[in-house]
């Protein structure tokens, strides 16, 4: 009887879970840590980054990323098309930690773009000891 249960039990979890993990898997969208995206970095030179974060947190102490291309997310729909250049190459997105980031893989997604989301953002970049610009 207990085995019964459990069966059903797990069963249910997994008729739940499917939409979501559906979603995830057909949208395409993917996440690399900081140690991953600074090696994919190193690796290929053509990988575009930007950070979604605001021109005031970009220029902040916590820094940006080497090379960042600055578009925040509340502006990215409108300004997606400055990206027109580089609609063929993969685009590394970062924010402070990680939540922006998926915003903006999204809205970037649906134009056809190839995007990676920098899991915990620039907060996780620093944590890791990895490199960063800041404006003096």
């Amino acid at each position: 009887m207990k085995l019964k249960i459990m069966i059903l039990f797990v069963a249910a979890t997994m008729v739940l879970a499917l939409p979501y993990i559906g979603n995830s898997q057909s949208s395409g969208n993917k996440s690399v840590t900081p140690r991953e995206a600074s090696a994919m970095l190193s690796r290929d030179t053509s990988i575009v980054v930007l950070d979604v974060r605001t021109p005031d947190e970009y220029r902040s102490e916590t820094g940006h990323l080497p090379n960042a291309l600055l578009i925040p997310v509340q502006e990215l729909e409108s300004r997606s098309t400055e990206l027109g250049n580089v609609k063929g190459r993969t685009i590394l997105v970062y924010c402070r930690s990680g939540h922006r980031s998926l915003r903006a893989v999204e809205i970037l997604s649906k134009r056809g773009y190839k995007t990676i989301s920098i899991e915990g953002g620039i907060l996780q970049w620093q944590r890791d000891s990895l490199e960063v610009v800041r404006e003096r």
